[in-house]
């Protein structure tokens, strides 16, 4: 073994130590539902992890084939996704989730419920031959108007929270799939999409600790193994640096405060919070520092050229003195021992529950019905008030209930408005049918707020459907709020508009 400048040479590798450690931090993505030749050859040569999207995902069939290609080149790969059942699938990116999301899943507050629900999902991933989960969301969804979490959170209720989320990091890692508790120290009390920009959260440390911190610390009790860290600014934390890129966080706060010893994954480096103010490279050291294990990156950024850029970074900043080499090889053995775990993991016990997705998103429905309502029964006419797609969601998930409508109602008809004149045309489009309004967090977009009112003067008989959060007070001959937008929602609320 050969000694280098800034590491040792590992036997018939052809990489140093510390070049491979640099790889072995990150968590890239690629294009294609096949592997590509260049994350193969850096699959031999450290790169431990692999992130997956909608784009990697055809079919079950496909997604085996796939994470068995990339085990053949590592057998202790880590193959992570962003699924969290709900508005946010990868797995069912066309055609929208099987499974509800958070929010229903605290609208019914039954753990065991919770707990099945993950079992499941994290079933299905490990039959994929996903082993890391970006799951499950654990912040408290404190401000109401928040654009990029809402129904992504259990709710607004911090106990309630940390129970859901040490079932549903229970239920996934019974299934054999590492959960990652999202996003640390807390993204709920945001207005701003840390897609976009950096969000600031104003708030006191007492506030910051009995309410945030408590859903990650039932997550910890709960043997998380990976913990996802936030876009954020803190103040009362760290004035200076957001929560990825600060040691006051990372270390200080997650790892001693509160004894967290599993692995520590950024959230998307290319996101605008970290990108546009630091740049990706820049913001990957400095993640390294403050104590994150694993860089994420390739939601937007999916090639060999991003690899070796923030590969190149980190290595500099190892040999320039920047990045102590300790600090670097602690994080690559955290990846490491995590891929030895996922590795022997099974499937375990709980059988299968192929319908236990659409018996949640039952129990979630909230239904108020006016005394003048009337039931369906002829063929109605669909008016989906259609927000801005939240950047975590994606716009090429479908959503609403026109779709279960139809089969469950042959005939139904459905057009999408937005902005304003939306209720004016809905009204013109749908003629003398009965209109059901389909809205997703009616209470954050004043156009659609207000498209509701001038429909229900005219139409006193339409039924409104919320697919978001449900802040305002019910309206309408029927109400129906889902807690979410997944293809199970929909199909509840369609059942319950016509019933069978």
């Amino acid at each position: 073994m050969t000694t280098i400048a800034g590491g040792t040479t590992v036997p018939g590798s052809g990489q140093d130590t510390v070049t491979r450690d640099a790889l072995t931090v990150l968590q890239p993505g690629f294009p294609g539902t096949t592997a590509p030749d260049w994350l193969l050859r850096r699959l031999g040569e450290g790169l431990a992890s692999v992130g997956l999207f909608g784009r990697n995902v055809a079919s079950p069939e496909q997604l085996a084939a796939l994470t068995d290609r990339l085990r053949a080149e590592r057998e202790d790969v880590l193959v992570a996704i962003d699924e969290e059942g709900g508005d946010v699938t990868r797995l069912e990116v066309r055609t929208g989730s099987s499974f509800p999301g958070n929010h229903a899943l605290g609208a019914v507050d039954d753990v065991e419920l919770t707990r099945e629900v993950a079992h499941e999902l994290g079933r299905r991933l490990a039959e994929c031959g996903v082993n890391l989960n970006w799951a499950p969301s654990a912040d408290v969804n404190a401000n109401p108007s928040n654009p990029v979490i809402g129904v992504r959170s259990f709710g607004a209720d911090p106990g309630l929270v940390a129970r859901h989320t040490a079932a549903y990091v229970s239920g996934l890692q019974a299934a054999g799939v590492a959960a990652c508790t999202k996003h640390f120290p807390g993204h709920g009390d945001t207005a701003v999409d840390s897609h976009q920009a950096l969000p600031r959260i104003d708030v006191d440390r007492s506030l910051l600790q009995a309410r945030d911190l408590a859903p990650f610390r039932a997550a910890i009790g709960a043997g998380t193994k990976a913990i996802m860290s936030a876009h954020i600014l803190v103040p009362a934390l760290d004035g200076e640096h957001p929560a990825t890129l600060s040691r006051r966080v990372l270390t200080d706060l997650l790892r001693k405060d509160l004894g967290y010893e599993g692995l520590i994954v950024t959230d998307g480096m290319e996101m605008k919070a970290i990108a546009a103010t630091y740049g990706i490279e820049r913001g990957s050291v400095l993640a390294i520092a403050a104590g994150a294990d694993a860089i994420c990156v390739g939601g937007g950024l999916a090639d060999d050229e991003t690899v070796r850029r923030l590969r190149d970074a980190l290595v500099s900043a190892v040999r320039s003195g920047e990045l102590p080499e300790e600090r670097l090889a602690d994080a690559a053995a955290r990846v490491r021992d995590l891929g030895a775990w996922a590795g022997t993991r099974t499937a375990g016990s709980g059988g299968t529950r192929t319908d236990i997705g659409l018996m949640a998103a039952r129990r979630a429905l909230t239904v108020t019905r006016s005394t003048t309502y009337e039931p369906v029964s002829d063929p109605p006419f669909v008016a989906a008030f259609t927000p801005v797609a939240n950047i975590a969601v994606g716009d090429e998930t479908p959503w609403g209930v026109a779709a279960e409508l139809a089969r469950l109602l042959p005939g139904t008809e459905t057009a999408s408005f937005a902005g304003e004149g939306a209720a004016r045309a809905a009204l013109a489009s749908a003629g003398a049918r009965r209109i059901v309004a389909v809205v997703r967090d009616a209470h954050r977009h004043p156009w659609m707020d207000a498209a509701l009112d001038t429909l229900l003067a005219a139409r006193p008989d339409t039924i409104v459907v919320e697919m978001g959060v449900p802040q305002s007070p019910p309206r309408g001959a029927l109400h129906i709020a889902t807690h979410g937008a997944a293809r199970v929602c929909g199909r509840a609320a369609a059942e319950a508009i016509a019933p069978l």
